[in-house]
């Protein structure tokens, strides 16, 4: 296809031809990231409905555009990272045996849980999710979605090696296993676990799937 052409005194001249888009025009992964983290931030210090757009991009150090480019609202935003969370999920503990495996857990679940950010985070969007359907959705799937991947396979290592009976019913298996711990960290808050709450946790939950 021809340039277009310009008029100079010396006669037509071809007209540059538009580069391609590249650098800025491109949506960088680190600034992506950079948002990502500083949405979580904002959200522990100020709260979602005080958050704003404004706010996350001062803190990841971008402007408003950045942002804008890549979700057009900050409810947008929010539901995309909190779903993220339910598809990154937690490794399922192998130890080689059902109690192990559930202490394993439990000692993750509860440090994350109890991450300054994490704990400010979550109440507060369970808290929007009574007002919001698509928040409540978005909380179900990163609350229950990722734990109920590893819960089961804990259950079906734990059948594999004849610890409990073949076909447990999964809904009462990942609510043994998640209600207690997200209980105290999330519903009554609890500043600080007992000591030996996890092991004495692990073994009487280990104990109600046996024998269920």
């Amino acid at each position: 296809m021809l340039s277009r052409m310009t008029t100079n005194a010396d006669g037509p001249q071809p007209r540059p031809r538009r580069r391609t888009p590249a650098g800025a025009a491109v949506l960088r992964e680190d600034v992506t990231e950079a948002i990502r983290a500083a949405v979580f931030e904002e959200l522990a210090a100020v709260g979602y409905a005080r958050m704003s757009i404004e706010g996350i991009a001062r803190r990841a150090g971008v402007g408003k555009t950045a942002v804008y480019r890549r979700w057009r609202s900050k409810l947008h935003l929010v539901l995309d990272i909190v779903s993220a969370i339910a598809v990154q999920g937690l490794p399922a503990p192998d130890t080689g045996s059902l109690e192990s495996d559930l202490r394993l857990l439990y000692e993750v679940t509860s440090r994350a849980l109890r991450h300054p950010i994490a704990s400010q985070v979550i109440p507060d969007l369970q808290a929007e999710a009574a007002r919001s359907p698509e928040i409540a959705e978005a909380m179900r799937k990163a609350l229950r979605d990722g734990q109920e991947g590893v819960a089961l396979k804990i259950v079906a290592a734990a059948e594999r090696r004849g610890e409990v009976r073949a076909g447990l019913d999964g809904e009462l298996a990942l609510d043994l296993i998640s209600g207690p711990l997200y209980w105290r960290a999330v519903v009554i808050r609890s500043p600080k676990l007992p000591k030996g709450y996890l092991a004495a946790l692990s073994h009487a939950t280990a104990e109600a799937l046996k024998a269920l």
